[in-house]
């Protein structure tokens, strides 16, 4: 009997010492998930400014009159006077394009109460795109000169914008993603001190959109590119 007992005290005592250790795990658990629940979240901003490297520069004129086959030799010599300033000018044949003439024929309407004296409004396109972007802005400034040549230049007409485009964007991609989260590190790492906390591993990390915009209405070949990276990082003591 009494060995018995004994067995069951010892037994007793293994399973109240278990009980403890397992207290002690379950509390280190849930402390330990506790603080991994702990975080911050942050953004880095990166920005730049570059010049654009790419132009598409529409040079548009108009026709008036009654005559088809007289407005399109007027527009065939207007295109090789046009053509010839720009090669002369340093612009390569192959950065030329000369798009077909868009007729409107202002008494085609029946119900058209036009009192033009011209049947037909013609509009002539001639298309530079090319990467030598500075020397088309010198010409653009310099197309009063077609002028001379009784060329008149249509400006200012909303469909027939000059564009500007960066198209080198994936060069410097990964500079300007390593310099937005540098920059979102620096804000945890800023937020940990002033909460006692030390910043830890990542836990998701989310790169945004890349942005291309005009740096202002005024200059628009010169663009500003901008990326935000959202990095939600652990808190440690």
């Amino acid at each position: 009997m009494y060995r018995i007992n004994g067995n069951l005290t010892l037994m007793g005592l293994f399973l109240c010492a278990g009980l403890i250790m397992m207290g002690i795990f379950i509390r280190y658990g849930l402390t330990h998930i506790a603080d991994n629940k702990r975080t911050v979240t942050v953004r880095g901003l990166c920005e730049r400014e570059v010049n654009a490297n790419k132009v598409t520069w529409p040079i548009v004129n108009k026709e008036v009159g009654n005559d088809l086959t007289f407005i399109y030799r007027k527009i065939e010599n207007t295109n090789s006077m046009i053509v010839k300033f720009l090669k002369d000018n340093g612009i390569n044949e192959s950065e030329i394009s000369i798009n077909p003439p868009a007729v409107i024929d202002l008494q085609a309407d029946r119900y058209s109460y036009n009192q033009n004296p011209y049947r037909y409004n013609v509009t002539n396109v001639v298309v530079v795109t090319s990467s030598q972007v500075d020397k088309v802005n010198d010409l653009i400034k310099k197309q009063t000169e077609l002028l001379k040549e009784g060329i008149a230049i249509v400006a200012g007409d909303y469909q027939y914008q000059t564009l500007y485009e960066y198209t080198d964007l994936n060069a410097i991609k990964p500079e300007m993603i390593a310099e937005a989260t540098k920059n979102a590190r620096a804000a945890a790492d800023k937020f940990a001190e002033d909460s006692g906390s030390k910043v830890g591993r990542i836990q998701t990390a989310s790169q945004g959109q890349f942005s291309i915009e005009d740096r202002d209405q005024y200059t628009p070949y010169i663009k500003r590119i901008r990326v935000v990276s959202s990095i939600i990082y652990y808190l440690e003591d």
